[in-house]
């Protein structure tokens, strides 16, 4: 039986990227078949599959697997890097278990822990707790270890996360995350004050052509993934917004580049422009009253706060609800009364 596949990307995932320029003597010579000559231990199915995720360019534009190279071009091309080999250590680091049983576990997990090791993370992660709390987690892909994975979040985003205690639950869950039977919704504060009540962000997302690190929106459907964030505002607190996000699909990021292309970045969203004062007064005081929320929740303002899906045993609908965290609990507050100060003002 093949391994399940994860349904979403994540924010470790390797890649390596190249560049060269063409000869003022190269044949016109396909881009793929170009590239073969340059990269060692390189597959010209993976070349072909860089180029259909949007991932060579041509002089700053990204191209085909058929675009033919000419003399003087500028190719650049970032490629997936197979999986390192890294030990997953049990480490004894608190978990925040809310549910278990012997198929399923149900994590609230902290803001600022990484799900998995990965490049610059090898330690101190949610797998490496995983496999100190329990025992012989089946793994997606026997390449890379990631005990009971089947979905995650950024490190930096709070909130639950269902862990596959046996192959059978890993199988059942991945095919409900793939199938998008499972209920999720998040808790995020952005900038900028929504008008509509409620609304559905769509567009693909994909790596962005210049920052690997960024996600991006491609409106036109070239590249990237169909990804779909349904939302309703919960509270508005004139410069910010209180909303609740529903994922039809499981995007790296999505919340986060779906909120930042429509205008509205997650608060304090360092690698989507978030971290700065978007809106508001150039009042001082005001000014000072954002840089003290900006320390009360040094991270995005986003939370997964409900989960549901199938038990992948009985079959039985699992509902879990988490509370908000303390330092977004407090960010939100404090909006609040700001709010209701300038309003009777």
């Amino acid at each position: 039986m093949s391994k399940p596949m994860f349904t979403e990307e994540s924010d470790e995932d390797w890649f390596e990227q190249y560049s060269f320029k063409a000869d003022k003597g190269q044949e016109p010579l396909r881009v793929d078949k170009f590239l073969m000559n340059f990269i060692p231990d390189t597959t010209r199915n993976k070349i072909q599959k860089a180029a259909d995720e949007g991932r060579i360019w041509a002089n700053e534009l990204p191209v085909k697997s058929n675009y033919k190279v000419k003399p003087g071009d500028e190719i650049k091309v970032v490629l997936s890097e197979p999986p390192r080999e890294v030990e997953i250590i049990a480490q004894d680091i608190p978990v925040d278990i809310v549910y278990e049983d012997e198929s399923v576990a149900v994590i609230n997990k902290a803001a600022g822990m990484v799900v998995h090791p990965g490049h610059g993370n090898y330690s101190g992660t949610l797998v490496n707790a995983l496999k100190y709390h329990f025992d012989n987690l089946p793994s997606m892909t026997a390449e890379l270890e990631r005990p009971g994975l089947v979905h995650r979040i950024d490190k930096d985003t709070s909130g639950l996360l269902v862990i596959a205690k046996t192959e059978q639950a890993m199988q059942s869950l991945t095919s409900q995350f793939k199938a998008r039977t499972t209920d999720r919704l998040y808790h995020a504060l952005v900038w900028g004050s929504i008008e509509e009540d409620e609304g559905t962000i769509e567009g693909n997302i994909g790596r962005h052509f210049k920052d690997r690190m960024l996600m991006d929106v491609f409106p036109d459907g070239e590249h990237g993934k169909h990804a779909v964030t349904h939302f309703r505002v919960i509270e508005r607190f004139q410069y910010v917004t209180l909303v609740e996000c529903k994922l039809e699909t499981g995007r790296t990021h999505q919340i986060r580049v779906h909120f930042r292309h429509i205008g509205h970045p997650l608060f304090n969203d360092e690698r989507y422009g978030g971290d700065k004062i978007l809106k508001g007064t150039t009042f001082t005081k005001y000014k000072q009253f954002v840089e003290n929320c900006f320390k009360i929740c040094p991270r995005q303002a986003l939370h997964a706060k409900t989960l549901g899906f199938d038990h992948p045993k009985t079959g039985k609908r699992m509902n879990f609800d988490s509370p908000i965290p303390e330092d977004l609990s407090e960010l939100i507050e404090k909006w609040r009364n700001y709010s209701k100060h300038s309003i009777s003002e």
